[in-house]
């Protein structure tokens, strides 16, 4: 449509161009000058003419323009929007193949940590073969109860006795010492649950009992008054599977009953304590030391508590003097409000309320010392 515009424009200058050539030809010819008023107007006409086709030119230019113009945003949002789609899937894929990787990774980790996991049962079984290795593990359970619970000045390990014989770990409560011994009679309780043998099984709970009974007797060595020790020990024993075994309605089918096992016990003044019960009897005595503690710093309390009064009463008398500054300081704000005030209303004056007039003066209250009853 634009191009079939401009071939008739074209057309029509091209018409008028030779109608002109026309005229003149014919004013040649009869030899009359041509008229000053008719070439003006036909130069006005051609120029009218060239007008016209300069502006409909220039008007489709710009509309060709424009048109191009919002073709080429269309194309330049197609090409935006398809980048960010683009570029969206390519995030996508690469989270996915991201997780893909950390799964693969997490799974290869926990493969090895198996293995890992496998290989230290191993190395467990192997050392608790050994009856000074398992010694050595009840010891290491004993010393990381009383490290999680007491601190270190409250506790020993090793604790030796005038006489050279040593006790695993000792509590030093108050102005005492409380005996606690690891025994880890596993063999024997091992051997009673793989058996198969009714028979073999009677003989090794026999052992096992008296097995037990045995540690009790060398725990109970470790109380001795007459070096400052309680009137009781404890006999740790680190599994709490062979604890409740021992201390369950029957030890098998031995008519060893957990009363009967309990009273030999106390006949010793053992306490037979298993992590979970050993743990509650901690408390117990970290409640009592705390409790001691408190007792010898009661003279330093009520000595802070003097202190404490005095300070007060020194911060009582910074307080008031502090309140009198407050109320000085109340005032000169007030009165400088005030004056704030005067100044809004002499320029509402002098602009004849052009201006000011926006100025809100709040006043202070003064700080007041209020008498408690």
């Amino acid at each position: 449509m634009e191009t079939l515009l401009i071939i008739l424009a074209i057309a029509l200058l091209i018409g008028i161009i030779a109608v002109i050539f026309l005229l003149q030809r014919n004013h040649k010819a009869a030899q009359t000058p041509p008229d000053d008023q008719s070439q003006k107007l036909m130069l006005d006409l051609l120029e009218n003419v060239r007008r016209e086709v300069q502006q409909t030119s220039g008007q489709h230019r710009q509309e060709t323009q424009a048109r191009l113009d919002t073709i080429s945003q269309q194309v330049q949002q197609g090409l935006t929007s398809s980048s960010k789609a683009v570029a969206e899937q390519f995030r996508q894929s690469t989270e996915i193949i991201k997780d893909i990787t950390g799964r693969l990774s997490k799974l290869d980790s926990t493969n090895q940590q198996v293995l890992g996991f496998a290989q230290q049962m191993q190395n467990l079984e192997n050392i608790l073969k050994n009856p000074k290795h398992r010694g050595i593990l009840g010891e290491y359970f004993l010393e990381n109860m009383l490290n999680n619970v007491l601190q270190p000045r409250q506790y020993k390990m090793q604790y030796a006795f005038k006489n050279g014989e040593i006790v695993d770990a000792a509590i030093f409560y108050r102005e005492q010492i409380i005996p606690v011994d690891s025994k880890f009679s596993l063999e024997k309780y091992n051997r009673i649950i793989e058996t198969q043998n009714p028979d073999e099984r009677v003989r090794l709970e026999k052992e096992f009992h008296n097995d037990v009974k045995l540690r009790i007797d060398e725990t109970s060595k470790y109380i001795r008054p007459q070096e400052g020790t309680t009137d009781f020990a404890f006999m740790f024993i680190p599994a709490e599977g062979i604890y409740n075994s021992l201390l369950s309605q029957r030890v098998g089918t031995v008519a060893a009953t957990a009363q009967d096992m309990r009273e030999y016990a106390f006949k010793k003044k053992v306490i037979i304590v298993s992590p979970t019960t050993f743990y509650a009897y901690l408390q117990t005595v970290l409640q009592g030391l705390k409790g001691a503690q408190t007792e010898k710093n009661i003279q330093v309390i009520v000595k802070r508590i003097d202190d404490l009064g005095r300070h007060l009463t020194q911060y009582q008398e910074y307080f008031n003097k502090l309140g009198g500054h407050l109320g000085t300081t109340v005032s000169s704000y007030n009165r400088a409000a005030k004056e704030l005030g005067k100044v809004d209303k002499d320029v509402v004056k002098i602009t004849e309320g052009a201006s000011g007039g926006e100025i809100a003066v709040q006043l202070l209250d003064k700080p007041e010392l209020l008498d408690e009853d």
